[in-house]
């Protein structure tokens, strides 16, 4: 964005490696950031707390950390009384999917870009290394674009809305190389479904595979505490 006016952007921030790498490349290349945070009640609410340390620490221009309890609906092993999966990831959409909820959050998302005269989304979705959630596949998104365009006052007046997915076709040694070619700090983002009660990652969700496994691929150090990883130094 170099030689150009400032242009802001929407970034939805869970606080996880993804959405922070994408927070991390936006702010590289200049974006003025509103960084949107759903507190949807969601297991996992230490989260919250990575996304507002994240938000801190790149001083984006303004962050909302939004109340929308999806536990009314539950249905999700993130959002209701269903175990976390521990065994490993399978193929399929596991328990932890939670119904509708990229289509949710980008539409809140779309909602304050054009409140804000905004016209780019940012999201951190992954169709390589990841569970298998439908809202995370290249389908998904040119579809919620085309809607964005047709639902709102922006695109039916010419201005069209741009979702960027700058991890879509990144394995995820490939997003702990971006995040440390950005400069990011893995240290101050949360991954884990089910953390534990002394505050480490539990090791054997499949969002915590998937992020061992980024590091161990990317060979690079991971500074998180897992309480069991299949590396035994990661432990602690």
């Amino acid at each position: 964005m170099t030689g150009t006016a400032t242009k802001t952007a929407v970034v939805l921030l869970s606080g996880g490696l993804d959405s922070a790498t994408c927070l991390a490349l936006a702010a590289q290349e200049g974006w003025r950031i509103l960084a949107l945070t759903i507190d949807y009640n969601q297991r996992h609410r230490i989260e919250l707390d990575a996304a507002r340390r994240l938000a801190a620490h790149y001083a984006v221009a303004r962050h909302i950390v939004l109340p929308l309890d999806l536990r009314g609906f539950g249905g999700s092993a993130l959002t209701d009384d269903i175990a976390v999966p521990k065994t490993g990831v399978e193929p399929g959409i596991p328990v932890t999917y939670v119904p509708a909820r990229n289509t949710i959050f980008l539409s809140v998302a779309l909602g304050w870009a054009e409140a804000a005269g905004a016209h780019d989304l940012f999201i951190g979705v992954n169709a390589l290394d990841y569970s298998g959630y439908p809202d995370c596949r290249p389908e998904f998104i040119a579809a919620f674009e085309a809607m964005a365009n047709t639902a709102t006052r922006a695109g039916v007046e010419g201005t069209p809305f741009k979702v960027h997915t700058p991890l879509l076709a990144m394995t995820k040694a490939d997003i702990v190389r971006a995040a440390h070619g950005a400069g990011l700090d893995p240290a101050l983002t949360w991954s884990c479904y089910d953390p534990t009660p002394d505050g480490k990652h539990c090791g054997q969700c499949d969002s915590c595979r998937l992020r061992q496994k980024g590091f161990v691929e990317a060979q690079l150090p991971d500074p998180t505490r897992y309480a069991w990883s299949a590396t035994p130094s990661s432990r602690s």
